[in-house]
């Protein structure tokens, strides 16, 4: 993608006041020629930014979101309050939910853990306060980017594009060691796919390809240099990185030797010879 259009829905993601799933309902429709998954990408790294940024303000002891919760309980303000508190401070649903539970259950037991509050907030059902477990359900339905099923959701895409990448090599007869064997022969950080034998993309040697099922932007691609690829390629050799949804154009430098980066798997790849190595002599 082009700096100046991925600038362009990053400056209408910063634009819109409201709930995650109605700006990608807005960007869906003002940049119809994205792709839906890229857009939604962008909107999800842009929200998760903002949010280690202002996490503190937004959620800190000087903010008690709770009893302005109780206040419009009291007041007879209709279902969907926090829904509406979330669109009005511009915070993500979900974490307002959480923040509003951690309070509530601090309110009925002083020695409440936050173990004890992940498990209501994963199954509503158990909190007793019957209002409160709906208002905090539809939070956690209505937010896209956090909460358990957004979390499900990621996890869920990308296993799926794990399995699709797995499924172009097997259909190539790539000999190919996954990330659960390569764990089980004590390596720590490991890529999806360890190549059995090398191949070669535009002359650029492969070893390993690794999946991602987002997009590429600047800090989320330096984050992953840092904690994954360079282990990689320290241990491997030269590898592969698809970012599924579309990447930055800036970020594939032609001066790279470690890894390439792709959208999609390569259609034209070149396969080692074995006959083409001939045996030393002495």
């Amino acid at each position: 993608m082009q700096l100046e259009l991925y600038n362009q829905i990053i400056t209408s993601i910063r634009k819109f006041h409201g709930l995650s799933k109605d700006c990608a309902k807005m960007l869906k429709e003002k940049y119809d020629d994205v792709p839906t998954n890229t857009l939604y990408s962008i909107l999800s790294l842009e929200i998760q930014q903002k949010m280690k940024i202002n996490h503190t303000n937004m959620f800190g002891p000087n903010k008690n979101y709770y009893e302005s919760y109780i206040e419009a309980v009291q007041n007879g303000e209709p279902i969907g309050i926090l829904l509406k508190m979330a669109k009005d401070i511009d915070a993500p649903p979900a974490l307002l939910a959480r923040n509003v539970l951690e309070k509530h259950c601090g309110r009925e037991d002083s020695t409440v853990s936050r173990k004890d509050v992940s498990k209501l907030f994963k199954d509503t059902t158990l909190i007793e306060d019957k209002d409160l477990s709906y208002e905090v359900y539809l939070c956690i339905l209505y937010d896209d980017l956090y909460g358990p099923i957004a979390d499900a959701m990621g996890i869920s895409i990308g296993q799926e594009y794990e399995m699709k990448l797995q499924n172009y090599l097997t259909e190539r007869n790539l000999a190919f060691r996954n990330e659960e064997h390569l764990r089980s022969r004590g390596y720590d950080k490991t890529p999806d796919f360890k190549l059995e034998v090398p191949i070669a993309v535009n002359g650029f040697v492969i070893n390993w390809i690794e999946s991602k099922a987002r997009f590429g932007n600047p800090e989320i691609h330096q984050k992953y240099i840092k904690e994954q690829f360079l282990s990689y390629w320290n241990r491997f050799g030269p590898g592969l990185v698809i970012y599924w949804f579309g990447y930055l154009n800036t970020l594939n430098q032609p001066s790279e030797k470690k890894f390439i980066i792709m959208d999609h798997f390569p259609e034209e790849i070149t396969y080692m010879d074995p006959n083409s190595i001939k045996p030393t002599t002495s």
